[in-house]
C-alpha cells in the first residue's frame, strides 16, 4: 500500500527533516552535516570560491549525534566536502589546514581531515549507550571529471557505462575509499565488544563504472540564466542512484534474517 508521510520535523530548518509513515509506524529522518564534525564557516568565499571552513576534528556534530539513539538504522554518507578549503582544529587549537592559504599554517593532505573526522564520529556512535541500531557506512560514489578538474574545464559527457577493465579507482576517491574501509573495520571491531553493529554499504565499484549518471552542464532548469561548473560529482540519471536503494534493501533484508536467527537461537 502506498502511503504519503506526514512531516514531524522539530523545526523549520530544511537541513534537518523528519517524516512519519503512520500506517507502518516508520520514521525517516535526514540530517545535513557534510563534515560530520562541528564546523564553522569562516569565509563564504574562500581561496577557491567554495568557502573556508573551520573543522573541529575531535568534536562530533551534536546536531545529529544527539538525535540518533532512538533509530534502528543509521546511514552515514560523507567525503566530497572534505575537498573544500578547511582549517583543522583539535582541542580548539589549529593543527593544520587544507588549501587555506593562511600564514604559518601547515597544509595537510585532504585525507587527513576526513580520516580524523570519520574516526571521531564512529567512536562517538560506539560510545552511545542507548543506541542499539545498525550503522551503515556508505562508501564514496566517485566523481567522473575528464579533460580537466572541476574548475578547469572538466566534464562528464559519456553516454554509457565503463567496462570493468576500462577504469580504476585512483587519486582522491581512492584515498577516501581506503579511509572508509579502514575506519569501518576499526569501528566494527570495537562495536562487537559493545554490542554495536556496523555494516559497509559498498557501492564504490558499481558507481565507478557509471560516468553517464551525472548532470554535467544540465544541472539546472533549461530557462535558468545561470553560469555553473559542469557537475560530475552529483548524480541525476535514473539507474545508478536507484541501485543504492537496491543495495540498502538487500542489506536490510539480511539484517532481518540475522535478527530472526538470533531470536531462534535464544529460544
Amino acid at each position: 500500500m502506498v502511503e504519503y508521510p506526514i512531516d514531524v520535523s522539530y523545526d523549520a530548518n530544511q537541513n534537518f527533516r523528519r517524516w512519519k509513515y503512520t500506517t507502518y509506524n516508520f520514521t525517516l529522518a535526514a540530517y545535513w552535516s557534510p563534515f560530520l564534525v562541528t564546523v564553522k564557516e569562516s569565509d563564504p568565499d574562500g581561496p577557491s570560491h567554495t568557502g573556508l571552513f573551520n573543522l573541529f576534528l575531535d568534536e562530533p556534530d551534536p546536531k545529529w549525534t544527539t538525535q540518533i539513539e532512538q533509530f534502528d538504522y543509521l546511514i552515514i554518507n560523507s567525503a566530497h566536502w572534505f575537498t573544500r578549503c578547511s582549517v583543522y582544529y583539535e582541542k580548539d587549537q589549529i593543527i593544520g589546514c587544507h588549501y587555506c592559504g593562511l600564514p604559518n599554517v601547515t597544509d595537510l593532505p585532504i585525507n587527513y581531515g576526513y580520516q580524523k573526522a570519520l574516526k571521531t564520529i564512529l567512536k562517538a556512535i560506539n560510545s552511545l549507550e542507548k543506541f542499539k541500531g545498525v550503522t551503515f557506512i556508505r562508501t564514496i560514489a566517485p566523481s567522473h571529471f575528464e579533460g580537466g578538474e572541476w574548475n578547469k574545464g572538466g566534464d562528464c559527457v559519456r553516454k554509457g557505462p565503463f567496462r570493468s577493465n576500462e577504469t580504476s579507482l585512483d587519486g582522491v576517491s581512492l584515498g577516501f575509499y581506503r579511509t572508509q574501509v579502514e575506519e569501518f573495520k576499526v569501528a566494527a571491531e570495537e562495536g562487537k565488544r559493545k554490542g554495536k553493529r556496523f555494516r559497509l554499504l559498498d557501492m564504490t565499484q558499481a558507481m565507478l563504472l557509471r560516468p553517464d549518471g551525472h548532470p554535467s552542464r544540465y544541472g539546472h532548469w533549461p530557462n535558468a540564466n545561470v553560469v555553473l561548473y559542469n557537475d560530475c560529482v552529483h548524480w541525476c540519471l535514473p539507474g545508478p542512484i536507484d541501485s543504492w536503494s537496491d543495495f540498502l534493501l538487500h542489506m536490510l533484508k539480511l539484517e532481518g534474517r540475522r535478527a530472526l536467527e538470533e531470536n531462534l537461537q535464544l529460544k
